[in-house]
């Protein structure tokens, strides 16, 4: 039986469609672990990317922090988590978040400082205060940029939230996992077309969202 057989046989299966082991109910539960992780990594890295960016310091430190957070295992510190906390909620978002804030964080702070300075040093020339040369003059320019950093965030997440099932929660790997111990590839198979739907609808809402929010002046530039 071929991975066209078991998305066929997997799709098909009206079980599949109902109850809170259906699809509708599991693609809403991973959203949902999706959102709230990439809003805690986006209060953590996009304030702290700004006003770096801004400032131009402590680009060094970011890098290093970045690294850092790259290099840890999100299955691991998943573990370690559920030791230190026991189940729930916490111990799935610590990782999620801890994957999603370095691009978010290094993005943001390379898009502020690739913001052409004129227009900063003429704002403040005029008189304007910080604040406002940061939210008026180079966040629009740097809008781009940073949108592509909550983009990668975001699909980084929707890939790894599956770690949730390993700690009796749910989500789309919820059929990863439960197929792998009770050996139905269709489910796994499933599952994992899920995860990559769901990842390419990520990708088509932040293209829309960046047609929207971006001024057409900085996209042709």
């Amino acid at each position: 039986m071929n991975v066209l057989n078991f998305v066929n046989a997997f799709f098909s299966d009206s079980a599949h469609w109902q109850g809170y082991d259906g699809i509708p109910a599991r693609l809403a539960e991973h959203v949902r672990y999706t959102l709230e992780a990439l809003a805690l990594a986006a209060a953590i890295g996009l304030p702290i990317g700004l006003v770096t960016g801004h400032y131009g310091r402590g680009g060094n430190a970011l890098s290093l922090v970045a690294t850092a957070g790259r290099a840890l295992p999100s299955f691991g510190l998943l573990v370690l988590m559920t030791t230190l906390l026991g189940f729930g909620m916490l111990p799935v978002m610590i990782p999620l978040v801890v994957l999603a804030v370095p691009p978010i964080l290094v993005t943001t702070y390379e898009a502020m400082r690739s913001v052409d300075p004129s227009p900063v040093d003429a704002a403040r020339g005029m008189g304007m205060h910080e604040s406002r040369i940061l939210f008026q003059v180079e966040l629009p320019v740097a809008l781009p940029l940073i949108l592509s950093g909550l983009r990668s965030a975001a699909i980084q997440i929707v890939s790894t939230a599956t770690i949730a099932a390993y700690v009796s929660l749910g989500g789309l790997g919820r059929y990863i996992v439960d197929g792998l111990y009770q050996r139905n590839y269709e489910k796994v198979v499933g599952g994992a077309t899920l995860v990559a739907f769901l990842a390419l609808v990520t990708l088509a809402l932040f293209w829309a969202v960046a047609r929207v929010a971006v001024s057409p002046g900085v996209r042709r530039s």
